[in-house]
């Protein structure tokens, strides 16, 4: 069974109605990063963080995954998928895909700030002030927070070596590491960007980009993949 790798990025959750960190209407225009996202932020102000990402949490719990989502899911019927993804909400997983690492953490999850082994799922959207691991600390959002080491990256860098095929969706290709995935993949493995601003990428071979939002692009693509023999 071929390996799809897939990539995703804001692009594809903002089309479920979560918005992105970039858009000038966005839920961070309003919060510099190191705010509200820092080990800084954390140290100063742990409770004004633990606000901004409950208001995030609540809103990703008002949304549902998308056609591309959902496409994605369909691609296991023929394919070995194992998506990579710069999100930290869970409509991949709600929509019903089953290999998914998350980079940058998961909303959804509360971690120890004692033993940052110790994770726990976040029932409801709220975290606050005083919920305690069981070794008695805080627990914090579980997620990479500016400055922080990405930690997942050797085992996402590890997936994108193995790939047959290699899709990306709905990211700008301008937040790094995460960026620099692309590059691990093998020069001869067929590419698709998907987004709409998809364009090609210098010294890039076998990529074909696709403009256009993933929940209205990606099903055709998807159909082609699973037609393929």
């Amino acid at each position: 069974m071929k390996k799809i790798v897939v990539l995703t990025g804001a692009g594809i959750s903002a089309e479920s109605g979560l918005k992105t960190f970039r858009d000038s209407n966005g839920l961070w225009r309003n919060y510099r990063f190191e705010e509200v996202a820092s080990p800084v932020a954390w140290a100063q102000n742990p409770e004004l963080v633990l606000e901004f990402y409950n208001i995030r949490r609540k809103q990703l719990l008002e949304v549902e995954p998308n056609a591309a989502h959902y496409a994605l899911v369909d691609l296991e019927a023929k394919y070995d998928v194992r998506i990579v993804t710069q999100n930290i909400d869970d409509l991949h997983e709600r929509a019903g895909s089953n290999n998914v690492l998350h980079i940058h953490g998961e909303l959804r999850k509360a971690r120890s700030t004692a033993d940052p082994s110790l994770i726990y799922d976040i029932e409801g959207w709220e975290l606050k002030w005083g919920d305690q691991c069981e070794k008695g600390s805080q627990l914090r959002p579980h997620v990479v927070w500016f400055g922080e080491p990405v930690e997942l990256m050797p085992r996402a860098e590890a997936l994108m070596r193995q790939a047959d095929i290699l899709m990306v969706i709905g990211t700008s290709l301008v937040v790094y590491p995460a960026a620099g995935l692309i590059y691990d993949v093998d020069a001869a493995v067929p590419k698709y960007y998907v987004d709409p601003n998809a364009k090609n990428i210098g010294g890039m071979r076998n990529l074909t980009p696709i403009a256009g939002k993933a929940a209205e692009v990606l099903p055709g693509l998807v159909e082609r993949l699973l037609k393929e023999e």
